[in-house]
């Protein structure tokens, strides 16, 4: 089946990873359906067809899937570290996220798609092997005895287990990735649900030269971050596989939270204080480890974090400008 012909579904296509993956699949000819709670909120979807609807509901998942070949779930209920890590949405992020890919697994299987790639996250692993800033273990293998440092973690190695139940009782093709820490232009950057790299984009791009920011934590926890662009070549070269996975999809390049802040400040010529503050932080260190993708799908990034980085810091600080310049006209 060519590319022209074959019908593909986003769920999530209203949200950062998902909107750039439509992009992604109309570039290579195929015609695509997004579906979500929301439109894209920094440029317009060129989905074929965009059906805003809510996927915790059955009636909306047998619809969307409808005529549909092959399936990218990506919808879910989360955020950064002050959504996931507060503790304040717990029974949402369960429920909701759970509740989609109950609906979306099962429409989907009923309908006689062929195909379903499923979004997991590295939290999943267990905040044990977590624990070192230095030498954190996320290797696939690593995933159990499970012990998530998060709700959001639970829900998502129950979903993983979901879609490989489907995948040996009923046959359905599943492709499982886990990704770490995936950051760009067009994400969340400002709200309480924006990761990372947007927020201390975006608090350096607000902060005066000589000025200060805030950082939550001792600022040495670690992460690996991983360019939007990079993430969908991963995706698009498992989906072409016949691994299921699960399987790492991140950089393995690490940097501190406090190192990351001075990397941005270098990309944006300033020189900028941080206050290290009490506040939600997650585990003190993650890494993905790109061994199981590299045997299996001969994939690792090929872009440096500093690259990434300064491509969204660009786009930040134009969002920040703009927002500043409709304050004043206000």
């Amino acid at each position: 089946m060519t590319n022209q012909k074959k019908k593909i579904l986003v769920c999530g296509a209203g949200g950062f990873i998902g909107g750039h993956l439509v992009k992604r699949l109309k570039e290579e000819g195929f015609w695509v359906r997004g579906c979500d709670l929301k439109h894209n909120e920094f440029s317009v979807s060129p989905a074929d067809e965009f059906i805003i609807g809510d996927l915790t509901d059955p009636l909306v998942a047998q619809n969307v899937v409808i005529g549909i070949d092959e399936i990218y779930q990506l919808a879910a209920d989360m955020g950064g570290a002050g959504y996931i890590f507060t503790g304040f949405h717990d029974a949402a992020v369960m429920h909701n996220s759970a509740m989609i890919n109950l609906n979306v697994l099962e429409q989907a299987n009923r309908a006689g798609v062929k195909k379903i790639f499923y979004s997991s996250s590295a939290c999943i692993y267990p905040e044990y092997n977590q624990l070192d800033p230095e030498n954190p273990n996320c290797s696939e293998a690593s995933a159990y005895p499970a012990a998530p440092d998060s709700e959001y973690g639970w829900e998502k190695l129950f979903s993983e287990r979901l879609y490989l139940s489907y995948y040996r009782n009923y046959g359905i093709q599943v492709r499982i990735a886990r990704f770490h820490n995936v950051f760009g232009e067009e994400g969340t950057w400002t709200g309480g649900k924006e990761k990372a790299p947007a927020a201390v984009c975006r608090k350096i791009a607000e902060a005066e030269n000589g000025g200060s920011i805030e950082i939550w934590g001792d600022g040495k926890q670690t992460r690996s971050f991983l360019y939007i662009s990079e993430c969908l070549d991963g995706v698009r070269k498992l989906m072409d596989s016949d691994f299921t996975g699960p399987v790492n999809i991140g950089s393995e390049e690490m940097i501190s939270i406090n190192n990351l802040a001075h990397l941005v400040m270098e990309i944006a010529g300033k020189n900028v204080t941080i206050n290290n503050i009490p506040g939600p932080q997650g585990v003190r260190g993650r890494r993905s480890d790109n061994n199981l993708i590299g045997e299996k799908l001969g994939w690792k990034p090929t872009l440096t974090l500093r690259e990434g980085i300064k491509h969204t810091y660009t786009w930040i600080q134009k969002q920040v400008a703009e927002t500043i310049r409709e304050e004043i006209l206000v």
